[in-house]
């Protein structure tokens, strides 16, 4: 028997209650003090992974290799941070303590074309990093990459095991992408995209594959995939002889780009819709009480019913191009853990 699917609810914009409640919450003493408590004894990787140094695996890896000293010795798999400890990193100190006291944020970025996810480009061309809003004792680490021609959502945030996780292929986790194919597509290679294509990679498939409309030579689809290897969907489309005009992520796990967030904006996930996000990979809900940081750049973002297996097939036959989707009539957006996807209802 399934559990019933989480829901990510989205509430921008908090009404007076709310805005009360939160207040009363964030106030608690215990819950304030709980992060550095809970921090205290926890393994190198984890707090390392935390503050974006490396994911879990990356550090375990330095410590096999001897790269960690902690207190003037070799740190070991196992060892636990203390307050108090000194740690170093290929003979550089680390100042683990910061790590303790950010609370976990997330953005989702409409990264246009033309930009990079990248700190430092050689080429000098425009990084995401430079619209992202400035973080004290922290930085911005981007879930995956989007090339300089493609658009759409990208998450970032400053938890390095949540992005790993995010990013981990054995996470399976849907990035959904609306695509504008040149020429027409039969039956046949949609049945070979959703089979597998040999690319100089390896085989590489489509999960799922909708036709969203179009007009004359072009057509708009949107294609799924659960792996992150670079250009992989214009690549498959490419294999076949296909011209891809144009191309957005529109979808990431349970996180939807939102309607109405131009090229450049970004808006982040609030209390709720944070836990939520932790949840679905398997992380506790955040202990701090949310930001009121910079919230200029926020839209409200899309939402949609928990739907039944009918509605999942009648999403099949939308015909909307992505920038002119409607939004189902419900302020819910939810996604089934248990394969990963979400399910929607969609207004025609």
């Amino acid at each position: 028997m399934k559990t019933q699917a989480p829901v990510i609810n989205v509430k921008p914009y908090l009404n007076d209650k709310e805005k009360d409640a939160e207040k009363d919450t964030s106030t608690q003493p215990k819950k304030a003090a709980a992060p550095q408590n809970q921090l205290e004894g926890e393994r190198i990787q984890k707090v390392l992974a935390r503050g974006g140094i490396g994911s879990r695996r990356e550090v375990e890896r330095w410590l096999t290799e001897e790269r960690l000293q902690l207190n003037g010795e070799v740190a070991k798999l196992g060892d636990r941070l203390k307050s108090g400890d000194v740690l170093f990193l290929n003979n550089r100190i680390l100042k683990w303590e910061k790590f303790i006291v950010q609370p976990t944020r997330v953005l989702i970025y409409h990264k246009p074309t033309g930009e990079v996810v990248t700190r430092n480009d050689p080429e000098n061309r425009k990084t995401i990093f430079t619209r992202l809003p400035k973080m004290n004792g922290s930085r911005w680490i981007a879930v995956g990459r989007l090339d300089i021609n493609t658009q759409g959502l990208l998450l970032v945030t400053n938890n390095g095991e949540l992005a790993n996780r995010l990013m981990h292929p054995s996470s399976e986790i849907d990035r959904e992408y609306a695509v504008r194919i040149l020429g027409e597509v039969s039956a046949e290679n949609i049945a070979q995209l959703k089979k597998g294509v040999q690319l100089e990679d390896g085989l590489a498939h489509f999960d799922d594959i909708q036709f969203n409309g179009g007009e004359g030579a072009n057509s708009w689809y949107h294609v799924t995939v659960k792996e992150g290897r670079n250009r992989l969907v214009r690549r498959l489309w490419e294999a076949l002889e296909f011209q891809v005009s144009r191309l957005m992520r529109v979808r990431y796990g349970p996180i939807f780009l939102p309607d109405g967030l131009s090229a450049g904006q970004s808006y982040e996930l609030e209390s709720k819709e944070l836990d939520d996000l932790l949840s679905f990979v398997d992380l506790p809900p955040e202990r701090f009480a949310q930001s009121s940081k910079s919230r200029q750049h926020q839209k409200t973002m899309p939402t949609a019913k928990k739907s039944s297996k009918q509605s999942d097939r009648q999403r099949a036959g939308r015909s909307e191009i992505p920038s002119k989707r409607k939004q189902a009539n419900s302020d819910r957006s939810g996604f089934d853990k248990s394969n990963k996807r979400p399910t929607r209802n969609r207004t025609r």
